[in-house]
């Protein structure tokens, strides 16, 4: 059975946390950039309004705006209540409130949805999903990946992530990848497994702090180079 738009839960994150969660700096932002499941973050809109150059892949690319902007509908209100009943496995500082988290996001999958068929023409927004991308090796500088890799390791395996991360460095000779925790808060028992996998393979691997921390504990981004 293919991928089916009703097995998503959209949640889109903002540039600004996009900044965060990688520890994008200036320079970064000049490089040729792919997102991995970026789903309808603001991320892509907003750096290529500002001159930046970026590709998102996600499966539900291979929807429309219309049947995307439904399903945030659809399941907005069973994540805002997940999220009041869920409260204190998150950190309230920059975000204050449930409300306030609701806003964020919205506003976020707004940007996205405005920009995303346009996007679509240009190329920037790609169906497609780990752990095989359609790109040719080389094609950027930095993927990124955040809230998929190690936060579902209950139902995708180690090897999974072996195959997925190998993929992402086929195509760029830097990986970033956040948060490094499971769903339930714990530090994913497949980093230790990549970890070893890659370092046999000649790469550097490096955890790094952010100052990004929204899922209590949840502020380190995994490094990833070839040497």
């Amino acid at each position: 059975m293919g991928f089916t738009l009703d097995t998503v839960v959209p949640w889109g994150r903002s540039y600004e946390e996009y900044i965060a969660m990688f520890g994008l700096m200036e320079a970064d932002l000049d490089l040729r950039i792919l997102g991995c499941g970026d789903g309808p973050a603001g991320f892509n809109a907003e750096l290529t309004k500002r001159g930046g150059t970026v590709v998102s892949v996600d499966p539900i690319y291979a929807f429309d705006a219309a049947q995307i902007r439904r399903r945030v509908a659809d399941t907005y209100d069973t994540v805002m209540a997940q999220m009041r009943k869920n409260s204190s496995d998150y950190v309230w500082n920059v975000i204050s409130s449930v409300e306030e988290l609701g806003c964020v996001r919205m506003a976020a999958m707004d940007t996205f949805l405005s920009d995303y068929e346009t996007g679509k023409n240009d190329g920037r927004y790609i169906a497609g999903e780990l752990p095989s991308i359609p790109f040719e090796s080389g094609t950027f500088d930095i993927t990124i990946s955040s809230h998929f890799l190690f936060l579902y390791s209950e139902h995708l395996s180690a090897e999974f992530h072996l195959r997925a991360l190998r993929e992402m460095l086929r195509v760029a000779r830097e990986v970033r990848v956040f948060p490094l925790l499971t769903l339930d808060g714990a530090k994913s028992p497949h980093v230790n497994f990549v970890t070893k996998g890659l370092s046999t393979h000649g790469c550097s691997i490096e955890v790094k702090r952010v100052s990004y921390e929204f899922q209590r504990g949840g502020n380190e981004m995994l490094v990833i180079k070839p040497v």
